[in-house]
C-alpha cells in the first residue's frame, strides 16, 4: 500500500469532495450533500481516524463502518448541528449548548484505577487531556484528546488573497513557523508560475535547519530533565537561546516570524562562526550525558514505537526515523548536495529519539555550511492562477503537507496536516510497558505540537 498522508473535505456547492493524500497519489470522491457519508478507510490507515472524525465534526459527513463517531473539534458545550467549514456557515460567534460528557476509552476491572491530566497543566504548555487507565503505576491504556486550541485557521483563511494570510501561517505552530512559511511559499511559487531561484532557497533551507537546531537541542534538555536531570535542561537551554538570538539577528523575531520573504540577507560568516561553537558545545554535551548510566536507565527501552506501529499509524518525521523508517523529506538530491545524509535510529525507544537529536543537530550544522551563499537573487509574486496547489516541507517534528485552493484569485480552500496529527496518533501504542512516572519523558521524546495539530 502508498504511504498514507492525509484525508479531508471541501465544500464545491452542490456536492462535498474527499481528497485523500497518499505517497505520489491523490484520491478524490465526490459526494452527495444530501445524505453526506462515504466508507471509512481507517482499517487500513488508523491515522485517518481524527481526520473522519474532524470532517464529520465540520462538514456533517458520516464515515460508515469507522470504529470511533466521537467528536474532536465540537466539545462538551459545541452546538452539533452547526458545521463550520461548510461555505453556508458566516457566524463570527456561536452560542453554547447544554453540557455533553464525552466518553473517554477507558479499561474497567478491579485494581484499574482512572488518572485525568490536564487539560490544563502545571507548567507553561498548550492545552491537551491525556486520559490513563492505570494498575498501580502500570499504564494500561492512555487516551490523548486535543483540539482545545481549535483556533478555526481554515476558515480564516478563506475568501483571503493568498498572499494576505501569511501572517496566520507562520503563527500556527511556534516552533514550526519557518516551515510552514516555506511550504505557503512554495504554494505561492507554484500559483504564480515561477521558480523560486536557487540561491533563495540555500537561504530558506538554512533558515529551516537553524529552526531545526532551535527545536532538537531545546529536547536534549527536556528529555533528560523528565528523567530528573535538570542540570542538562539549563545548560541545552542556554544553547537554544543562543541559537534563537542568531535567528533572531538575521530574521528580526527569535521565532522566525516574517523570516520567509521574496528576498532575504544573511551574513554567512557570522553565522557559521557561531556554528563552529555550537558544534563543541554539542560534542561536549553528548559526551557528558552520554557518560551518565542514570539517564539511560530511564531512556533506554522507554517508549517503544515499533517499526510495524510507526508504518501502520503513517508515523512521519524523527519519531519514525528513531524506528527505522526512512522518512525524510529532505531525502533527495538537492538537499544531498549541500551535506544531507539520512539519520535513523532502530530501537524507536526515548533513548533512540534523543540520540537521532544529536545525529540531526550536527548533520544541519554541516548543511547550513554548504548553504551559504553570496548570491541576492530574489522572486516576486504578482497574479494568483486557479487552482489546486500543494506543498511538502520537512519541519522540525516531521512531514508538513498543504493544501490550497485558489478561486477567483482568492483563498477556496486551506489545508494542512502537522506531522504532529499523526505521530499523536501512534503516541498511545507506546507506553504499554511503562510506568506513569516515564510518561513525561516519552511526551517529550517525541515533543510534539498542540497548536499544529489544532488548527
Amino acid at each position: 500500500m502508498r504511504r498514507f498522508i492525509a484525508r479531508f473535505a471541501l465544500d464545491l456547492g452542490d456536492v462535498f469532495e474527499i481528497q485523500d493524500v497518499f505517497e505520489g497519489k491523490i484520491v478524490k470522491h465526490q459526494i452527495n450533500k444530501e445524505n453526506p457519508e462515504i466508507e471509512t478507510i481507517t482499517k487500513d490507515y488508523p491515522a485517518a481516524i481524527w481526520m473522519e472524525r474532524k470532517i464529520r465534526d465540520e462538514f456533517g459527513i458520516n464515515f460508515t463502518n469507522s470504529f470511533d463517531n466521537r467528536p474532536t473539534v465540537k466539545h462538551e458545550r459545541f452546538p452539533k448541528e452547526i458545521y463550520p467549514l461548510r461555505k453556508e456557515f458566516t457566524k463570527k460567534e456561536i452560542e453554547f449548548t447544554d453540557f455533553l460528557p464525552y466518553k473517554y476509552e477507558e479499561i474497567g476491572g478491579e485494581g484499574v484505577y482512572i488518572v485525568p491530566v490536564g487539560p490544563i497543566h502545571g507548567g507553561i504548555i498548550e492545552p491537551g487531556h491525556f486520559q490513563f487507565s492505570q494498575a498501580g503505576e502500570n499504564m494500561l491504556h492512555i487516551e490523548v484528546r486535543h483540539f482545545y486550541k481549535y483556533r478555526a485557521i481554515e476558515k480564516m483563511c478563506e475568501n483571503k488573497s493568498p498572499l494576505e494570510i501569511k501572517p496566520i501561517v507562520e503563527r500556527i505552530s511556534g516552533n514550526e513557523s519557518i516551515a510552514y512559511q516555506i511550504a505557503l511559499f512554495e504554494i505561492l511559487a507554484q500559483a504564480c508560475e515561477i521558480e523560486i531561484p536557487n540561491s533563495l532557497k540555500q537561504k530558506y533551507a538554512t533558515l529551516l535547519e537553524i529552526e531545526r537546531l532551535i527545536h532538537h537541542i531545546t529536547d536534549l534538555g527536556g528529555i533528560p530533565n523528565d528523567a530528573g536531570f535538570g542540570t542538562a535542561l539549563a545548560y541545552a537551554s542556554k544553547l537554544a537561546e543562543e541559537t534563537k538570538r542568531m535567528l533572531a539577528k538575521i530574521t528580526g523575531h527569535r521565532f522566525g516570524f516574517g523570516a520567509i520573504k521574496e528576498n532575504i540577507q544573511i551574513n554567512y560568516d557570522e553565522l557559521i562562526e557561531f556554528l563552529d561553537y555550537l558544534e563543541k558545545e554539542i560534542g561536549f554535551f553528548k559526551n557528558w550525558i552520554f557518560d551518565i548510566p542514570s539517564i539511560w536507565d530511564r531512556l533506554d527501552t522507554t517508549g517503544i514505537l515499533t517499526i510495524d506501529k510507526a508504518i501502520k499509524y503513517s508515523v512521519v518525521g524523527l519519531g519514525a526515523r528513531a524506528s527505522g523508517l526512512e522518512i525524510d523529506r529532505r531525502n533527495n538530491e538537492w538537499y544531498k548536495n549541500f551535506g544531507f545524509a539520512l539519520q535513523t535510529e532502530e530501537i524507536g525507544d526515548a533513548a533512540a529519539r534523543f540520540k537521532l537529536r544529536i545525529k540531526e543537530i550536527l548533520n544541519s550544522i554541516e548543511i547550513i555550511r554548504n548553504l551559504k551563499t553570496s548570491s541576492d537573487e530574489s522572486i516576486k509574486f504578482s497574479e494568483f492562477k486557479d487552482g489546486e496547489f500543494v506543498s511538502f516541507v520537512e519541519s522540525s517534528i516531521g512531514e508538513l503537507f498543504m493544501f490550497m485552493k485558489i478561486k477567483d484569485g482568492l483563498i477556496d480552500r486551506f489545508y494542512v496536516r502537522d506531522a504532529s496529527h499523526v505521530n499523536w496518533q501512534a503516541f498511545h501504542t507506546t507506553v504499554y510497558k511503562d510506568i506513569i512516572a516515564d510518561f513525561p519523558v516519552i511526551n517529550k521524546s517525541f515533543d510534539l505540537s498542540y497548536a499544529g495539530n489544532d488548527l
